[in-house]
């Protein structure tokens, strides 16, 4: 006879002190006491752990717990032996941070019975004489936490999870129960093969936490954007992802500097440290923990209030899991992500050198996140929609596009224009090759099948391929076209979009954020992207800081975004500095151009400030870390000795981009650089002398994307224009 309702409900009581289950929970324990294999697709919070470990105390014998994260098994250790009396030997774990003599221990608990629960890593698994030492032990059944790590196409493969059937099978077998909070259909499907469970009933909650709200934010000044939103949250549990190490360092020294109670996490810190920090967080001794993925799996801290990530995460499983550690306990919590696409460009090229097919795993993936974060629609709905969930309704009420709506417009007609490209098409295709041939650009693939022979080549032309790459995402979303994920993203009408087409009605889309436009640091367009994202300072001062810009412009005989580009300006409107000092803090001010032309900048901001009784906003203004940039040094050194700039980016290991960008910040923190040398070598002269010609005479702004615009998108590569810039801007502005 089977364990009965009743006796579970008693156990809950007693181990957990809890009157009533959560969701499906009740359900998937019941299965499992009675012998069934399970699949579980949980939300973070939704109580995924208590599946397996109440059945694990109900059950004759010993569960096998596999987790990925040996620094958190001692958590759910500890946390099993707080629940059950004094009972240590209750739960252990098995792992290489164990002595011989411990190991000993834990095996004889084990083997007496004692024991209900073990966890281990999957390594730990695969040694002979573990998988020999639980021949012998009366196993309960096997609890695969993370399962979504099996997948090569979840967001946190790992190659061991693959052998888990395998071991099972040489172990003995029991019953399996797999749990994850982050599973699109093709991984859940993935993992059910691997483990040879396809027949195992699937247990699934709604991936929906209303209480979460998600905002995508562009990556202007992420640093200052990240210190105001926690100070104006003062006291309240944060988790700030970064992707590297370095980052995570910065990021938890600048909190510390601003008066924020911040630590670091990652896998390069001492043990020791990681687990003093990871306490430091949960006992509330500090506010906020900054760190890598690493951080938070397992991690039972239920008033999070705000998740931010500094970069843009690698896929929207790893985007869903990280978010989802904000507000367990169903109160009101942010989830805040800074994005730029050059990022994403970051990201695709780390792949490189990996097997062709995980590159396109992982680009696809990408590709996934950049979706989410560009689109105009309700983010609820898109994240569901990517777990395979419908959301009907319309305004979730809980994200920056429903709360603030982005221009729809009636694109019936651009659709249809989609719909029958894609029809038309012998073969299928991915999105930018769909959007390339719609906008008229005759990109590489457009030219290798010679699709602009194509009666629709340039039938949308009247718009860019940003624009049709979205309207590609919407029809997706809306159910007219598949997109294939299995086959790396190529594009597919389905019945619905052939239905559209036959007979065709109003259609309201949406125009999609363009976080494109500016591909380099200190471009201009970031003033005016900044008021879209709600950022816009003192319109009056604004006004008139131009008006002395533009006649020091015309004194000076300057163009005058040499003197301060529009999103300097944008930032005095917000900061008020009334100091040479407080006017360096703001973007793209720098040592020199605060001395040579700040002076009467301030003058004017301090008179408006005491004229008009502004309350400056002292809270705005971000202390900075001094930065000891050891290239920076080694850099002017080998520009004053002549040495070609493609040698020193070998010498400090940098690509050209990174290498350009770190003389722009040179540059533009007020040292001039004479890179005559290379440029008279390297550069045809005719093109200099345009280049020069561009930016002394035609230049609205320093904005590279406005250059390309006007001198046309393959007149100039990169370098030629960056290059003649900072020559400009050294001969003319500093």
């Amino acid at each position: 006879m089977g364990i009965t309702s009743a006796e579970i409900h008693a156990k809950l009581k007693e181990f957990f002190g809890f009157d009533t289950f959560k969701g499906e929970q009740e359900k998937v324990i019941e299965h499992l006491c009675n012998g069934g294999d399970a699949f579980v697709l949980m939300p973070t919070g939704a109580g995924k752990s208590l599946c397996y470990q109440l059945p694990a105390l109900l059950m004759e014998g010993c569960a096998i717990v596999i987790s990925p994260l040996i620094a958190l098994m001692k958590n759910q250790v500890d946390a099993i032996r707080g629940f059950v009396s004094d009972n240590e030997g209750i739960a252990h774990f098995l792992n290489s941070s164990l002595s011989r003599q411990q190991i000993e221990d834990v095996k004889k608990d084990v083997l007496s019975g004692v024991t209900k629960l073990l966890y281990v890593a999957p390594e730990t698994l695969t040694k002979w004489e573990n998988i020999s030492f639980l021949q012998d032990v009366k196993l309960s059944f096997y609890a695969i936490d993370e399962a979504h790590c099996i997948s090569e196409w979840g967001h946190d493969f790992r190659p061991e999870y693959r052998k888990i059937r395998a071991l099972v099978d040489q172990i003995g077998r029991a019953p399996i129960i797999a749990l994850t909070a982050t599973a699109t259909p093709k991984v859940q499907s993935d993992i059910q093969k691997n483990l040879g469970m396809m027949d195992a009933k699937v247990f699934k909650t709604s991936f929906n936490r209303p209480n979460l709200y998600y905002e995508i934010r562009e990556k202007n000044d992420p640093k200052r954007d990240i210190i105001k939103f926690v100070r104006q949250h003062p006291r309240q549990s944060g988790i700030i992802y970064c992707l590297s190490r370095k980052k995570v360092e910065e990021m938890a020294q600048l909190l510390c500097v601003n008066g924020v109670k911040a630590l670091p996490y990652h896998a390069g810190l001492d043990a020791k440290v990681r687990a003093a920090n990871q306490d430091a967080f949960l006992m509330e001794d500090v506010d906020v923990i900054v760190a890598t993925i690493a951080f938070g799996m397992g991690i039972d801290k239920a008033d999070v209030r705000f998740v931010i990530h500094y970069d843009i995460p690698k896929s929207l499983e790893g985007y869903y899991q990280e978010t989802g550690r904000a507000g367990r306990d169903g109160e009101q919590s942010s989830c805040i992500c800074f994005y730029s696409y050059k990022d994403i460009r970051k990201l695709e090229k780390f792949m490189q050198g990996k097997p062709v097919a995980e590159q396109e795993i992982g680009k696809q993936l990408l590709q996934e996140t950049a979706a989410y974060a560009e689109s105009s629609m309700c983010r609820r709905k898109l994240l569901l929609s990517y777990f395979g969930e419908q959301y009907d309704v319309e305004n979730c009420g809980n994200c920056d596009n429903c709360m603030h709506p982005k221009v729809h417009y009636e694109g019936k007609e651009d659709m249809l224009l989609l719909l029958e490209l894609v029809d038309t098409l012998p073969e299928r295709f991915k999105t930018d090759h769909l959007a390339a041939i719609l906008a008229g650009v005759r990109t590489s693939m457009v030219n290798s099948y010679r699709h602009f022979s194509l009666p629709l080549f340039g039938a949308g032309s009247d718009h860019n391929e940003k624009f049709w790459v979205g309207i590609v995402r919407q029809a997706v979303l809306l159910g007219f076209l598949d997109k294939e994920i299995e086959s790396y993203g190529l594009i597919s009408l389905n019945d619905k979009g052939r239905s559209f087409l036959k007979n065709p009605h109003e259609l309201m889309l949406s125009i999609e954020q363009d976080f494109n436009a500016s591909d380099d640091d200190d471009d201009d367009d970031s003033a005016s992207a900044a008021r879209q994202m709600g950022g816009g300072g003192d319109l009056i001062l604004l006004s008139m800081l131009r008006d002395l810009r533009k006649d020091m412009a015309h004194k000076l005989n300057l163009q005058p975004w040499v003197i301060f580009s529009d999103a300097s300006l944008e930032d005095m409107s917000i900061m008020y500095p009334v100091t040479l000092d407080e006017l360096r803090k703001c973007q793209g001010v720098g040592e020199g151009k605060a001395s040579k032309f700040g002076a009467e900048f301030v003058r004017i901001i301090g008179k408006y400030v005491l004229e008009n009784e502004i309350d400056r906003p002292d809270d705005f203004v971000l202390k900075s870390v001094k930065s000891k940039q050891p290239y920076k040094i080694t850099i002017i050194q080998n520009v004053d000795k002549g040495v070609p700039i493609d040698d020193i980016a070998r010498l400090l290991d940098m690509d050209m981009d990174q290498f350009l960008t770190a003389l722009e910040s040179i540059v533009y923190s007020g040292t001039k650089l004479n890179l005559d040398y290379y440029i008279d070598e390297e550069l045809d002269p005719d093109v200099v002398d345009e280049l020069l010609d561009y930016f002394e005479n035609e230049a609205e702004t320093d904005s590279l994307e406005e250059a390309r615009r006007k001198l046309g998108e393959d007149t100039y590569s990169d370098l030629e224009l960056r290059l003649i810039r900072l020559r400009y801007i050294c001969e003319k502005g500093l």
